[in-house]
């Protein structure tokens, strides 16, 4: 599965994860998200599950910086009439938002969304360009091998419900 970022450079790039997986072709930079493609959208209704492996052809992170992430995703047009999904609840393991809840890097969420449609030895070649990727999967097995089994986003969503009780 081909891997895109959208990167919109309002990080530091020195710090910005997507880029050093771009500069390492590990994923490849975009500015237009082809169709049949999943887009990484925290705001989507709809759940990541395996069963989106089937029509996608590639998928999409938005690399934007958090402070701004409001303000610019409702500003992209390339997110209609595209496979917008968001990541089932995952904790960050980078060293800046250390076990946050959903606080990920672009490559943490590559990484995340690889894991969960089946793509696990692609998911741990990103994390392995980072110092503290191990920690991003490692903090994270359980729920990312629960994930990757189920067979539709509802399925998900209750495991969800099961793990982070408060957030229902």
């Amino acid at each position: 599965m081909k891997v895109f970022v959208l990167e919109l450079k309002q990080d530091d790039p020195t710090k910005c994860t997507a880029a050093k997986l771009v500069k390492f072709n590990l994923i490849q930079s975009t500015r237009f998200v082809p169709k049949n493609t999943i887009v990484l959208n925290p705001l989507s209704k709809i759940t990541l599950s395996k069963t989106d492996i089937d029509p996608a052809k590639s998928i999409c992170a938005i690399d934007c910086s958090w402070t701004y992430f409001n303000e610019t995703i409702f500003k992209l047009k390339i997110l209609r009439k595209r496979i917008n999904r968001r990541l089932p609840l995952l904790l960050a393991g980078n060293p800046i938002n250390y076990a946050k809840l959903g606080k990920l890097t672009t490559a943490e969420a590559i990484a995340g969304s690889l894991y969960i449609l089946g793509l696990k030895s692609n998911a741990e070649e990103l994390m392995n360009k980072f110092k503290w990727g191990h920690t991003f999967i490692d903090l994270n097995f359980e729920l990312l091998e629960l994930y990757k089994d189920q067979k539709n986003p509802n399925e998900i969503l209750n495991i969800e419900k099961e793990y982070f009780p408060n957030l229902y």
